[in-house]
């Protein structure tokens, strides 16, 4: 099984996600948002599915700061401010294949490990 995790290291989810994944002996391949923002076409994919309600972290400091709590954007406009800012949304982003989760989903991830 091979999981791909979306995040930053300091995140506890990311950590708790990546440790849930190891401890089962999946291979998870790790994409640091501190490192390099996530593209378009992936973040599409979340964005298609949860919507910006479910992915953007509105409790955030990074969120916060850039005063966007009065904004209210459509789904592209998130988008676009997602991949330039991508320490907005909601973590740990998790794909398996065609199956994404958003934030910890241990039952999700357990279903994922049992198939």
């Amino acid at each position: 099984m091979e999981v791909q995790i979306f995040g930053v290291n300091n995140n506890n989810d990311v950590r708790k996600a990546q440790r849930f994944f190891k401890e089962r002996r999946a291979r998870v391949h790790f994409m640091d948002f501190k490192q390099r923002a996530p593209s378009k076409g992936e973040l599409r994919r979340f964005f298609q599915k949860f919507g910006e309600e479910q992915l953007i972290n509105r409790t955030s400091k990074r969120f916060k700061s850039l005063g966007l709590q009065t904004a209210y954007y459509g789904d592209d406009r998130w988008l676009e401010i997602a991949c330039e800012d991508p320490l907005i949304l909601r973590m740990p982003l998790v794909r398996k294949g065609n199956d994404l989760t958003v934030g910890p989903a241990e039952a999700t991830w357990k279903q994922w490990v049992a198939e």
